[in-house]
């Protein structure tokens, strides 16, 4: 049984394998059996917030000697400098995640599953006219796969990124510069002074669905991604926020290897000498650099010296 599917193109015709798939696709309808992809990219996030917030609770609640030189902190600092308790904390990032929950609910679509071959047929119009006359006919099907599934949603998650961090940055940013709004909504996530993996997501609600919610929701939509996308678009920034909140200097991180945000970058916006610098989560720093707001730890310890 034949299963491409041809369409002419100029004098020569151009055929896509129906069957031909990268590694991270799956064909199927659902990605798990019985859970469709709406509700999984709604339950995704949550089960990696508490998966990897547990697994640094674990660390912080073990009695390892060789795990205290990664701490950045001491752990008698968490309990000591923290203005809010650890139930409070866990309650308020449930509240939140069930907001994101239920605005979920209404916002996706289980859109994940086009007709990819004709998907590619189209794209093929676009990509033809960039290629040379003798090797048109040879390269387009090659080309036009590795765009469809490689390139485009590289650039798509990539840009998505990008957005999420400009969204943070600049609301992160004013709700410091505006003292009505760092008293009225930013103020309880700095009840953290010391931060830990799982009061990550600790905000006023308000500033929770404004900064969280709705940053993620204008990048997926910005850059056209479907449902398994924002999946792992979601999944990945819950990761990279919780990681970022850890307390853990970790050489084996994978997330603070790939960017210079990570959790040390972080803790030092959460400290008083540095509360006004270090804005930018949770991907990369580039506004921060950009706009004159970092502060390495050197930095801060050398003020900290001279205070």
């Amino acid at each position: 049984m034949n299963q491409s599917v041809c369409s002419m193109f100029n004098d020569y015709s151009v055929c896509f394998d129906s069957t031909e798939y990268p590694f991270y696709h799956s064909p199927h309808a659902m990605l798990v059996d019985g859970v469709s992809d709406p509700i999984l990219t709604l339950a995704g996030p949550i089960l990696a917030y508490w998966t990897l917030s547990l697994f640094f609770h674990y660390l912080d609640s073990s009695e390892w000697k060789w795990i205290q030189k990664y701490r950045i902190h001491e752990s008698a600092e968490v309990e000591s400098k923290n203005l809010v308790s650890r139930a409070q904390v866990i309650w308020a990032v449930i509240f939140q995640q069930i907001v994101q929950t239920v605005l979920g609910v209404f916002w996706l679509s289980d859109d994940s599953n086009g007709d990819h071959v004709q998907g590619m047929h189209r794209l093929a119009r676009y990509v033809a006219p960039v290629l040379t006359r003798e090797t048109e006919a040879q390269l387009l099907p090659s080309v036009t796969y590795a765009v469809y599934w490689w390139v485009i949603p590289t650039l798509q998650l990539l840009f998505a990124m990008f957005i999420i961090d400009t969204w943070q940055y600049f609301l992160h940013r004013a709700m410091h510069v505006n003292k009505w709004l760092y008293k009225r909504f930013h103020s309880w996530h700095h009840r953290l002074y010391v931060p830990y993996a799982f009061g990550a997501l600790y905000n006023h609600p308000v500033e929770g669905f404004l900064l969280d919610t709705l940053g993620a929701v204008i990048a997926e939509s910005v850059t056209g991604m479907n449902t398994r996308q924002a999946l792992l678009l979601f999944v990945i920034s819950t990761l990279k926020t919780v990681d970022d909140h850890c307390g853990y200097k970790l050489p084996f991180d994978l997330l603070q290897m790939v960017t210079s945000n990570n959790a040390d970058y972080h803790d030092i916006h959460h400290q008083v000498i540095g509360i006004k610098s270090n804005f930018s989560q949770p991907f990369f720093i580039h506004w921060d650099f950009i706009l004159g707001t970092r502060m390495t730890r050197q930095e801060l310890e050398s003020r900290k010296r001279r205070d």
